[in-house]
């Protein structure tokens, strides 16, 4: 059995209509991490981190008729500031959130478009520069309203869409990554009810030229993962939560001895699917979101991982020194109903990484766990 590491849990606030989409950065350019969040009923908000974990809320929109989900935090206007870009899902736009002057006051954050309206179901998000220009390019999914992956380009202060692939079903994760380390920045992606984990390579030219796809697993209705180096070889792997939703759900399921934390592992050839599968947790029902960092900085690697539905979880899996398994369970939190994003971060700045993570309709929580170290 690996040795636990410790948590102390923490409430960073209760009573939300519709928990979903958190990320770290820091807002104010203190050096400390804070925390973004979205209500997608009421707003989004930004809690202001004293160094130490303690937050203080401060409000960045008034929701209106968005609804803000996941988002990612970076300069993209190249401001100097961070700025939100996130999803509006029911309006099926992308768009982002700045400020000038003091973030802690309402009046001084503002919002612009990337797209109002052309991405039905925006779902999940993603930032980087694709086309080599100098700038920050976006990329989204676009959930089962639009069953589709796009590229948008920022080109002299416009922005324009650009499909990677469409028709393919329910299109969730999306995470820049250089996968095949030519220097380019490729994107990993999921389709639950397409039933596939996938990558796109990324051409170089991605204007003119299609993105090469290659079918990492055609597994049973993958939701959230990431890419990260699961083995220390250098090379790109992939850790994925597979299932989330039982056969009798009315959106399609699948039976809970699919709902699985795996790993895929990147054997050097990467356009060559489907990858090697490996598992991490055989039975995790609801299986929702899953990530991987050195969490107590021996050098190796956990997974940190969501459980949905009403059999809420979150859970840490950490390996006996070889990640081909086996795999221990530590459980953090249990019964927290739907439980959905989780991150990792570094929130005290005391060199370990904590972890954050929100539930949705039935707790509406957002909590945060403090690494007290092994």
């Amino acid at each position: 059995m690996a040795e636990l590491i410790r948590f102390s849990e923490h409430l960073i606030m209760g009573g939300y209509n519709y928990a979903y989409g958190i990320s770290a950065a820091d807002i104010t350019g203190n050096g400390v991490l804070d925390i973004v969040s979205a209500d997608t009923d009421v707003g989004l908000y930004w809690f202001e981190n004293d160094g130490q974990g303690n937050f203080t809320r401060h409000c960045i929109h008034e929701r209106s008729a968005e609804w803000l989900e996941r988002h990612v935090v970076v300069d993209i206007n190249g401001d100097g500031r961070p700025e939100i870009v996130s999803v509006d899902n029911i309006s099926g736009s992308l768009l982002y959130f700045g400020f000038e002057g003091d973030p802690r006051e309402r009046k001084n954050w503002h919002y612009r478009y990337i797209i109002e309206g052309g991405l039905p179901g925006a779902y999940d998000v993603a930032v980087a520069d694709f086309d080599g220009d100098g700038d920050l390019d976006v990329a989204a999914s676009s959930w089962r309203k639009g069953n589709r992956f796009d590229w948008f380009e920022q080109r002299d202060g416009q922005w324009i869409q650009h499909p990677i692939e469409e028709n393919i079903g329910e299109t969730r994760t999306i995470c820049a990554m250089d996968i095949d380390g030519d220097g380019r920045i490729d994107l990993l992606g999921t389709a639950r009810t397409g039933n596939q984990v996938v990558w796109y390579q990324n051409p170089g030219d991605p204007v003119n030229l299609p993105w090469r796809k290659t079918i990492i697993d055609d597994a049973p209705q993958p939701i959230h993962g990431h890419p990260v180096d699961m083995d220390a070889d250098g090379d790109v792997d992939v850790v994925m939560a597979l299932g989330m939703l039982p056969p009798d759900h009315q959106h399609k399921g699948v039976p809970l001895e699919h709902h699985q934390i795996v790993w895929y592992e990147n054997e050097g050839n990467p356009t060559q699917g489907p990858w090697k599968k490996h598992i991490i947790c055989a039975y995790f029902p609801h299986a929702f979101e899953a990530i991987a960092a050195d969490l107590d900085n021996d050098g190796q690697i956990e997974v940190v991982a969501t459980a949905w539905d009403m059999t809420g979880q979150v859970a840490i899996f950490k390996h006996r020194g070889d990640p081909l398994g086996p795999w221990d369970r530590q459980l953090l939190k249990d019964g927290w109903i739907r439980a959905d994003q989780v991150i990792v971060a570094d929130l005290n700045g005391d060199g370990r990484l904590d972890i954050v993570a929100a539930a949705e309709r039935g707790s509406n929580e957002l909590r945060w766990w403090r690494n007290e170290g092994r």
